[in-house]
């Protein structure tokens, strides 16, 4: 049984590696991009908005295709989604062709993330947090190979469009090695007939608002911040390593932070002090970009432990796995959607001002309200429950003697 377990953790941090390249791969290639197929600022913020918008419209659907055909094979069709879609915005001609084969992309991401917390829940009722920082690591793990190898692969051969092929293709192979590792996991299947999100739960809305806060923070930088010293002048291989840091930077935390948020102290206190922590090293950007290494390390260190611990809070206030399928897909729903405004808003407010400046004022400003945010996370609020089916029943908050307060 044990090692079962081991397994499934290995095949989530696996197929996690597929959730994010295709989105943060493209950050460092933007000047490429908007070179080749002419486009504005405000056009290249599409290419994060709209995966992160599909993430959270289609985030409720996913619960209703696990009830279908199971945690397992939705995964794998949904990481194989993403590599078809990938693939197709290779060979794209034209910029709304590109933006068009990018809703592939955003659907599958939404499906895997929605439907990973449900098979955490199912599998690690007891350690939610250390299962949950697995697939978090992996997810963190693929964006920073993607923005530490988008540029060098574009440099190497064939430009954007080859760096973009390779994720693609290396997600397909992802998909045989998460049924591999799967392969002798006893699967329950989940009595959901339709997605039943608990709307009327302030609870649920509070989660939903906390993870958009940080969504856009997360979006925001990886879109925009090998763009943003660029223009301070300096070259787009060694700006993309720069994003390359705050993505490496997040794995650590994002494995360490839940982990320990189970032993002791509370998810609130980490949680507010990796959002302030976010702000100030967002100020040093601004304001003393030369410093730019030690900038992203803090960035990155305090957005690790922010998705860390905001994906485990569906766990916190639900009792079965598919409890926490519905509270976790209108979490990424609405978290998502939200989100999903700020690549092309901060590409509009650079295109308005001419620079960059003003659009990181804007994520010290988002970062702000979440550390306020978060800061209403006590334990008392998360042992209300969210009210779907029997969640609130006695449900409470769970995961270590103090894990939320």
């Amino acid at each position: 049984m044990r090692n079962r377990h081991a397994l499934v953790l290995v095949g989530l941090f696996v197929a996690s590696l597929a959730l994010r390249p295709q989105i943060i791969g493209v950050g460092p290639l933007l000047p490429q991009v908007k070179a080749d197929l002419a486009i504005s600022h405000t056009v290249e913020g599409l290419l994060s908005t709209i995966p992160v918008l599909c993430m959270g419209l289609f985030a409720p659907v996913a619960a209703l295709l696990a009830s279908r055909i199971g945690a397992r094979a939705a995964i794998a069709g949904a990481v194989a989604l993403i590599a078809a879609g990938g693939m197709l915005r290779v060979a794209s001609p034209h910029a709304a062709v590109l933006l068009l084969f990018t809703l592939p992309v955003g659907i599958g991401i939404a499906i895997a993330g929605t439907i990973m917390p449900v098979a955490v829940k199912e599998r690690f009722p007891h350690r939610p947090g250390f299962a949950t920082g697995v697939y978090a690591a992996g997810i963190q793990t693929g964006s920073t190979l993607a923005a530490a190898l988008a540029v060098p692969l574009a440099h190497w051969h064939g430009g954007w469009r080859f760096s973009l092929l390779v994720f693609s293709a290396a997600m397909a192979l992802l998909v045989p090695l998460w049924l591999l590792a799967t392969r002798g996991a006893v699967e329950r299947p989940l009595k959901v007939v339709r997605p039943q999100l608990p709307w009327r739960s302030f609870t649920a809305w509070r989660l939903a608002v906390v993870f958009a806060l940080v969504g856009m923070n997360f979006y925001g930088i990886s879109h925009w911040l090998a763009n943003a010293y660029v223009e301070h002048g300096w070259s787009e291989h060694r700006a993309g390593w720069l994003l390359t840091g705050f993505q490496a930077a997040t794995v650590p935390s994002g494995l360490l932070m839940p982990w320990l948020a189970d032993r002791a102290g509370s998810r609130r206190l980490y949680m507010v002090a990796g959002a302030l922590l976010m702000c100030g090293a967002l100020v040093g950007v601004i304001e003393a970009p030369g410093a730019g290494w030690l900038w992203v390390v803090l960035l990155g260190w305090g957005n690790g432990t922010l998705f860390g611990m905001v994906m485990t809070l569906p766990l916190d206030v639900s009792d079965r796995p598919a409890e926490a399928g519905s509270v976790a897909a209108m979490m990424l729903g609405v978290g998502y959607t939200i989100a999903a405004v700020l690549p092309f808003t901060l590409g509009a407010v650079r295109d308005a001002t001419g620079s960059f400046t003003d659009a990181l004022w804007v994520l010290v400003g988002i970062g702000t309200l979440a550390a306020a945010a978060c800061s209403t996370l006590t334990r008392e609020r998360l042992r209300r429950g969210v009210g779907v089916g029997a969640v609130g029943a006695g449900g409470g908050v769970r995961g270590g003697p103090a894990s939320s307060g």
